[in-house]
């Protein structure tokens, strides 16, 4: 039609020209559909999973909590925040601890005076045994009560005991500390793990378990584990056992606290499998792209089942072995779309 306009019109009209202009660009392009990504599906070996829900935490997490009486006067640190082991992390007000050191001190400077003038009155026989006695036990006494006030002194500086990254601050500055009060949460970030919790009837299938992948669903990331360890005592209120998995170093993203799902491996079955990224969802209907032998494409509904280790998702109806799918959704609803506005 282009070729007859050229042919008998050599000069055309603005309007004929804008025309012709736009059916070229509508006219599809036969590359369009074979430039598109695609993948033949087959029935392949696929993990069989049991997947559990789990929390993410830290090997080395501690609380430190106060050994003294006082205001804390300084606090030097903040969530988030990266300390080296034996970094100072706050103070608390000594002077209670102070004093009650130096009337220790004072017992204990009494006590000993006390002891030796009595030693030398009994070796004159001038008192019992038993009096010698109780001034033993009294020197002795201040002397553990003079160190123990001392280490109380030393409590007073609070400094980290491992290097990691301050995950809570349970107490702010001017606040008061009692003994045996929370102040600080630290967590290394070098070691993290997930912890879930098995059913007392899933336990057998578990026994045996040296494999499992990690997935977080809000991050889009799936990792191998390192370790699978099934602890040996199920909580007596739920009848659940714990499941520790080791999670790889380097994960900046994934934090303490955070949900994710490990899928244990159990073994291995063949499945029809579809990318996930292939897969177009509107509400409750799911369907790929199929290009033919001959190129054209097509848009098939899919009844899915789970979603594989290996983030690929089965499918359980709608497909059939050797055909190709396009990896591309948007682009090929595009050729897709321009195919059936011409008339193919």
């Amino acid at each position: 039609m282009e070729a007859y306009f050229v042919r008998q019109n050599r000069k055309l009209p603005a309007y004929a020209k804008g025309l012709l202009l736009l059916m070229l660009l509508l006219k599809p392009f036969p590359g369009w559909a074979q430039a598109l990504p695609t993948v033949v599906v087959q029935p392949h070996p696929v993990d069989l999973t049991l997947p559990v829900a789990a929390t993410v935490e830290a090997i080395a997490q501690t609380t430190l909590t106060s050994q003294v009486s006082g205001r804390v006067m300084e606090m030097r640190v903040d969530v988030g925040q990266t300390v080296r082991k034996g970094e100072l992390l706050l103070r608390i007000d000594a002077r209670e601890a102070s004093e009650a050191a130096a009337g220790a001190r004072a017992q204990f400077i009494n006590a000993k005076a006390n002891y030796e003038r009595l030693k030398n009155l009994r070796q004159q026989n001038f008192i019992s045994a038993a009096a010698l006695d109780k001034a033993r036990a009294d020197f002795e006494m201040a002397q553990a009560t003079q160190g123990q006030a001392s280490v109380s002194l030393g409590h007073a500086s609070v400094t980290a005991p491992i290097s990691g990254v301050v995950a809570q601050r349970l107490i702010e500055q001017g606040e008061t500390a009692a003994p045996g009060s929370p102040l600080l949460t630290i967590y290394g970030p070098q070691g993290l793990r997930v912890t879930a919790s098995i059913a007392q009837y899933q336990l057998p299938q578990m026994r045996d378990v040296k494999k499992a992948r990690v997935e977080f669903p809000e991050l889009g990331l799936w990792v191998d584990a390192n370790s699978v360890t099934l602890l040996p005592t199920a909580d007596v209120a739920t009848h659940v056992s714990q499941v520790r998995v080791g999670l790889p170093s380097g994960l900046n993203a994934v934090i303490p606290g955070m949900f994710a799902r490990v899928h244990f491996v159990l073994g291995q079955v063949q499945r029809l499998t579809v990318p996930a990224e292939a897969v177009v969802r509107r509400g409750e209907v799911a369907a790929v792209y199929v290009q033919s032998e001959q190129g054209a494409l097509s848009l098939r509904q899919l009844r899915l089942g789970e979603t594989s280790a290996g983030g690929e998702i089965e499918v359980l109806a709608g497909l059939s072995s050797g055909e190709r799918v396009v990896l591309d959704p948007l682009n090929a609803a595009i050729a897709l779309k321009s195919a059936t506005a011409t008339g193919k």
